[in-house]
């Protein structure tokens, strides 16, 4: 079955296609970094209006990519939300109007849930290897940090989740703080290697032991007032708070991680989401999990960050067990609890 995968949930229109729910035939991204870095962070009417600008080029280049015609699709998946409502209109009516001009199912897909199945996604020539049910899925991303058990491809529940500022967010608002730019988790990441990450001691938000929701909103006001307080910074004091302010936000997602293996018996995580680019979260996930004897999948950087094939990955399940939407089908800027 190939599934065409669309994902406008943000700030980047993509659109893939994905051969029975893990083998990438194409992944097509046009990222609107350029366009919104100026303003210091998304702004939702220039994005929605860039996603009807680009979403006919990125699906062509995409069908382009796998070698098939859109007669070839055999179904449709497409981001319903969470995400900008604006921005997520514009896939789902784009897929709306194939589905009915085509005669091709379409099913609507939830974008936190999606980024879990990157850690299914295959490429010719990639390793085999897939995480077993059950599993714990770590996604952590610009506008959402949660704790999931999945026991299917469709089947899970919620962890826990963030109360206020997701982890990315507060990745992004400490780099505005600093002045390094939107988007601004790679730049802390970056600046994090040449840092001291035990030269200011930052709160870790835990919340409580054992409680598997997150709140990064302290944080984020924590490094405000560091700033206030230090007066003018130099290279070095901006590469040690970036490295210190990392290890506080990683330290408490790698331990609520771990906490909810332990509570659900898992013997596997997966960690999926722009901020599991992050190269420090990768190598404490992956020793931890040495440690611990758990298994940790983490997905290649191109497939953490928002993309299609994960849409479709998901919607090849969805369309499989019947799943189909209709043309009344609405979006869903806020999604919670799933």
């Amino acid at each position: 079955m190939l599934v065409l995968g669309i994902e406008s949930s943000c700030d980047d229109t993509a659109a893939a296609v994905v051969e029975d729910g893990f083998l990438v035939r194409s992944s097509i991204v046009s990222s609107q970094d350029s366009i919104h870095g100026r303003y210091g962070g998304v702004v939702p009417e220039l994005a929605s209006r860039r996603h009807i600008e680009m979403i006919i080029p990125v699906v062509e280049e995409a069908l382009r990519g796998a070698g098939v015609e859109i007669k070839a699709i055999d179904g449709i998946a497409v981001t319903r939300g969470p995400g900008l409502v604006g921005s997520i209109l514009v896939g789902l009516s784009f897929a709306k109007g194939v589905s009915y001009a085509k005669g091709i199912p379409f099913t609507g897909v939830n974008h936190i849930l999606a980024h879990t199945h990157a850690a299914f996604l295959k490429e010719e020539g990639s390793e085999d290897g897939s995480p077993e049910f059950p599993f714990v899925s770590l996604v952590v991303s610009g506008g959402h940090t949660a704790l999931l058990l999945f026991t299917g491809y469709t089947q899970y529940r919620m962890l826990g989740q963030c109360l206020d500022d997701a982890a990315g967010e507060a990745f992004d608002k400490t780099a505005k703080l600093l002045g390094l730019g939107y988007p601004g988790g790679a730049a802390i990441d970056r600046l994090s290697r040449s840092g001291d990450p035990g030269s200011i001691e930052f709160t870790r938000p835990f919340i409580a032991k054992g409680n598997l929701n997150f709140s990064f909103s302290g944080i984020k006001t924590a490094v405000l007032n560091h700033i206030k307080g230090a007066g003018e910074l130099d290279r070095k004091s901006i590469n040690d708070l970036s490295a210190s302010f990392q290890e506080a936000v990683v330290d408490v997602l790698v331990q609520k991680a771990l906490w909810a293996a332990e509570e659900t018996d898992s013997e596997t995580i997966v960690v999926s989401g722009g901020v599991a680019c992050n190269s420090r979260l990768r190598a404490r996930l992956k020793d931890a999990g040495v440690q611990k004897g758990i298994k940790v999948f983490i997905p290649p950087p191109r497939f953490c960050s928002d993309n299609a094939a994960t849409v479709a990955a998901l919607g090849y399940h969805q369309l499989k067990n019947r799943e189909f939407a209709d043309l009344d089908l609405n979006a869903i800027p806020t999604w919670r609890g799933f």
